[in-house]
């Protein structure tokens, strides 16, 4: 389980969707999944903390199923939770925790995601405290200086590192 996360905006999905095809390539059959998808096809609505936990929770669930299928999963969601992270750690086997950390003010200057200029609430980030992973097994840091090509790079050379 290629488990990615990072506040909205960061880009996780872009990135996702370009190491992909070569998570496929090196590893076999891989399935990508983002947290929009998912709450698309459950019509998951809600936003709060508690229903983002729950959801979080879930994902790591579904995720599992897969994982436990002998599949590899690239998922991409915020799912800034320290529970949900220790979860996939003790009960999924070869899972790989990535953080795409990025600055918030840069995600809003740059205009990465318009909803943040909203004025919804239940942004993690903002009126929700994410609580940054402490020990992911890769960190990839976006500053929006390098585009998403080099990112996916950078990301696939250190997956490849890990994951022999």
């Amino acid at each position: 389980l290629f488990w990615i996360t990072g506040l909205a905006g960061s880009g996780k999905t872009a990135i996702s969707k370009k190491i992909f095809p070569m998570i496929k390539k090196k590893f076999g059959y891989t399935v990508l999944i983002s947290g929009d998808e998912i709450r698309n096809i459950f019509d998951l609505k809600k936003y709060d903390k508690a229903s983002r936990l729950k959801y979080a929770i879930n994902y790591s669930k579904f995720a599992k199923h897969f994982t436990d299928q002998n599949i590899n999963v690239i998922i991409n969601v915020i799912g800034m939770f320290n529970k949900v992270r220790s979860n996939n750690r003790k009960n999924i086997n070869n899972y790989i925790e990535i953080f795409i950390e990025s600055d918030l003010k840069e995600i809003i200057k740059k205009g990465k995601k318009k909803i943040y200029k909203t004025k919804k609430k239940h942004l993690v980030g903002k009126d929700i405290e994410p609580q940054f992973p402490k020990t992911p097994n890769i960190k990839i840091k976006n500053n929006f200086k390098k585009n998403i090509d080099q990112l996916a790079s950078e990301l696939f050379i250190k997956i490849s590192d890990i994951v022999k």
